[in-house]
This record gives structure tokens, C-alpha cells and sequence, in this order.
């Protein structure tokens, strides 16, 4: 008897030897974020995947330790997906931004940083969670492209905190349904502020529970009886590019509603501060609530 104990536990240790470093580390990160594939040849290609981001993310930590990079990267649960792939799962193109900015200045409809007369003091930091006016961050999952929709919830919600003191939770499908007549196309993209001309017309917003998330398109169940949220209007800061005038109208007014150039590295992002170029270079943007 135990002989055969002895020999069960040799070929215990002989099997987890034989796992790589690497191996151990994709099943732990596909436990974490709850990764099952169809096939073994699809796992194999997930995980060529996953081993070229671990390289790249362990290559800029490097650099980051260093000093020469301001921020860190960190394995996600985008880490397994291939470029195209990330792009039309998650983010909207830049010709969709840049008509919809255009449309904005023409229309005039513009929060402007204010010139001349009395300077606004800005406070050395702002944190509006720290008022309890930031929802907890929410997920779009890879299978619809909603970026838009949860950036119209996320900064309406942190607006309605600090206005009324109560912080609710927003149907993003919601958006995703109702709005498609206003120029929105669901979970393949849309414009944030023909979601919040949706907002205002229709009266309001449903809390999250009576209307949940699915991720994917569905007929509109709006219901004036469970509205948590609504808006008179939005205006865009401006002008473009201006920190200032970010900081100011983040500051003043609160959360603001920002399209971000997603390039390949920031969707690895982890801690620090990350420094965008003035131009993107994929040409690609996801849309987020800044909750800042």
C-alpha cells in the first residue's frame, strides 16, 4: 500500500513540473475572469494570444520600473483578444466622433471655458466618488458595443447624485433599445449626445434594475413609472483639447461624458498616469463616463 501512495504522489509532482510557468499562469488568469473555449484548437490560438500581451505587458512594466514609462499594464480580460477583434467588440470608430463634434460646434451647443471677467478657483484635486457619486465601473462584456451608452449613464448618474443626493444606478439597455430612432444603432455603436437627446425627450431614464443589462439588441420596454434620472440638456466642452477647460467643467458642474482614443497599450492599462498623443494612431475610440 504504501508503495502505490509513493508512486501516485512521484507522478503528481512529475505533472506539475512538467507545467510551465505560463501555463500556470493562463489557467489561473482564465479562472479569474471566467474564460471557457469551445475547442482545444480555439484555447491554443487564445492563448498564443494571451502569451504575446503577457510579453508586451512584462516589456512596458520593465520600462515603468524604470521611470521611462508614466504608467503600469496589467493582464485583463481583453488580454485574449486580437486587435481586430478588440476593435469591433468594444470600440467606435473615429469618423463617428469626429462628424458628431462637428455637429456639436455647429449646432453651438458648447460648455466654453470661461474667458475674461472672474477666473473660476479650481480646487488642487476633485474626486467625486469620494461624495459617493460614482456608480461602481460597469462592463460592457466583448459581445456588444455599448461604450456610448454606459458613458450617457455613468456621467447622468454622478449629475443626478449631486443634484438631489441620492445615486442611482441607470439602464444602459435602455439606451441601447429606445434610442435607435434618434440616430444610434444599439450594440454595433452610437453617439453620446444623441443619447442624451433621447434622454430628454422621452422623459427619462429606467433604474437599472427594472430594465437590466443584456449585452445585446432588444425591442425598447421603456416605463415612465420606474424613470430614476432625467435631463434638460448637455453641452460639449470646449474648446477642444483643453485641459483646462476639462478640468474646469469637471470641477464646476461634475462627471462629464469623454471619448477616449483606446490605442493598443491603453486597453492593458493598470495604475499611473497615461499620456496620449495628440493624434491617435489606430483611430479608434471607446467611449467612457469620466468619474473623475
Amino acid at each position: 500500500m504504501k508503495l502505490l501512495i509513493l508512486a501516485a504522489a512521484s507522478l503528481a509532482v512529475v505533472s506539475c513540473a512538467s507545467l510551465s510557468l505560463e501555463d500556470l499562469e493562463f489557467h489561473a488568469w482564465k479562472l479569474k475572469f471566467g474564460k471557457a473555449y469551445r475547442t482545444l484548437e480555439e484555447e491554443a490560438w487564445r492563448k498564443d494570444i494571451w502569451l504575446s500581451t503577457r510579453r508586451r505587458v512584462l516589456a512596458h512594466n520593465i520600462l515603468a520600473d524604470q521611470g521611462i514609462k508614466t504608467y503600469r499594464m496589467g493582464m485583463n480580460h481583453f488580454s485574449d483578444m486580437d486587435h481586430e477583434e478588440f476593435l469591433n467588440a468594444v470600440l467606435l470608430r473615429r469618423t463617428i466622433l469626429s462628424n458628431e463634434t462637428k455637429t456639436l460646434t455647429q449646432q453651438g451647443i458648447v460648455h466654453s471655458r470661461q474667458t475674461g471677467g472672474a477666473i473660476t478657483k479650481l480646487p488642487k484635486s476633485v474626486d467625486w466618488r469620494e461624495k459617493s457619486c460614482v456608480t461602481p465601473v460597469k462592463d460592457q462584456t466583448q459581445h456588444c458595443g455599448s461604450c456610448w451608452a454606459f458613458s450617457t449613464t455613468g456621467a447622468l448618474e454622478s449629475h443626478t447624485c449631486i443634484k438631489y443626493g441620492k445615486l442611482p444606478s441607470l439602464s444602459v439597455q435602455q439606451l441601447v433599445d429606445c434610442s435607435k430612432p434618434y440616430g444610434n444603432d444599439g450594440c454595433k455603436g452610437g453617439y453620446i449626445d444623441r443619447a442624451y437627446q433621447y434622454v430628454i425627450k422621452s422623459g427619462g431614464v429606467d433604474t437599472e434594475d427594472s430594465y437590466p443589462y443584456e449585452a445585446q439588441d432588444d425591442t425598447c420596454r421603456f416605463k415612465r413609472s420606474t424613470v430614476a434620472a432625467s435631463s434638460k440638456g448637455y453641452a460639449s466642452v470646449r474648446p477642444p483639447g483643453d485641459e483646462g477647460a476639462l478640468q474646469e467643467a469637471v470641477a464646476v458642474k461634475g462627471p462629464v461624458s469623454v471619448a477616449i482614443d483606446a490605442e493598443l497599450d491603453f486597453r492593458y492599462y493598470h495604475s499611473g498616469v497615461h499620456l496620449f498623443g495628440i493624434y491617435a494612431t489606430e483611430g479608434e475610440f471607446c467611449s467612457l463616463g469620466s468619474q473623475v
